[in-house]
């Protein structure tokens, strides 16, 4: 654990560095995300409710066919699962609305890594960093109400109505049944580059084999705050828990620079392999704990799109494992 977290930090001081040029500055995302959403000093600023797994993924023909990664090789890979409610708060309630997330580390031949993060929204919650910042800053407290300003909210939400897209979609959509049981999308546009050279763009999203299952109000609340950790300890030793890699291939003319448009519906969809959790962490420890799960570490045969928001994610990552792990990490 002490080589990780040094490894860590070293990433995490080369990414501050690529970060600084940028208008707005990692350190200043992340200390916006903390007066907004609280503290919880040793948890990831995002996501910090969270469970370590384990697993396998097997690439099939059309993923082979669509990148030289060696993760479509058709072997058996090892990846690395983080499992989490979104937010900050480490007690977060199972039983609400809201974000779920999926994030992965691919562990490749050759020391190669292939890290990933996804939601169960097919969109992002804003598009650009600045735009991310400005929707933070507008929802925090003030000192004196203990609330956000109405006003303010309103008025950013106004000026950039993206914002909003995402928290629509979670109020359209049941309290999901399991961790297990949800689409995890992408969201960001990648390019998928094969032997020959030639590239094609898509958004991926990982569904579920068994289907996708929702709870009614009353279920929900039957559940209470906190079952999804032991849910999915259930079904993954029933060996119930496995995903459909699915790539959404974007047509000439597609949108692939925003994270909150997604592809039109009706794109072509090819199946790049299968993930299977095969084990989940006994604790709140885990292989997963110092990862941070940077959608830009990226294999050979597999390229980022132009999309700012996909860039700018990096370096707020860094900074707040650096903190957590000054902090003492916890899971």
């Amino acid at each position: 654990m002490r080589h990780i977290a040094l490894s860590a930090l070293a990433a995490a001081a080369s990414l501050i560095s690529l970060g600084a040029a940028a208008q707005v500055s990692p350190v200043q995302l992340v200390d916006a995300f903390e007066a907004t959403n609280g503290k919880f000093e040793g948890y990831r600023r995002s996501g910090a409710k969270g469970i370590c797994a384990t697993g396998e993924f097997v690439g099939s023909a059309d993923g082979r066919a669509l990148s030289s990664s060696s993760a479509f090789s058709g072997q058996p890979v090892p990846v690395i699962v983080r499992f989490s409610v979104g937010g900050a708060n480490p007690k977060a309630a199972d039983n609400g609305k809201g974000q779920r997330n999926l994030a992965l580390q691919f562990n490749l031949p050759g020391g190669e890594t292939w890290q990933m993060g996804n939601i169960n929204a097919p969109i992002f919650g804003a598009s650009s960093p600045e735009q991310m910042l400005g929707r933070v800053e507008s929802l925090r407290p003030d000192p004196a109400t203990k609330a956000a300003d109405p006003a303010k909210v309103k008025a950013f939400a106004d000026a950039n109505p993206e914002v909003l897209l995402q928290g629509r979609y979670f109020a359209s959509q049941p309290v999901p049944a399991s961790y297990a049981s949800i689409n995890y999308w992408g969201v960001h546009a990648f390019g998928f580059v094969n032997a020959k050279g030639e590239r094609q763009f898509g958004k991926w999203v990982f569904e579920p084999v068994g289907g996708v299952q929702g709870l009614s109000d009353d279920e929900a609340k039957a559940k209470g705050a906190s079952f999804l950790f032991d849910d999915l300890r259930a079904r993954v030793a029933a060996g119930q828990v496995a995903f459909r890699f699915n790539l959404e291939l974007a047509q000439p003319g597609d949108r692939l620079d925003s994270a909150t448009v997604p592809l039109p519906e009706g794109r072509r969809k090819v199946t790049l392999g299968q993930l299977k959790v095969t084990s989940v962490a006994a604790d709140a420890g885990g292989d997963c704990l110092a990862i941070t799960f940077n959608p830009m570490v990226l294999p050979k045969g597999v390229e980022p799109s132009a999309d700012p928001m996909l860039a700018a994610r990096a370096a707020p990552y860094a900074v707040s494992l650096g903190r957590r792990l000054g902090e003492g990490a916890k899971q």
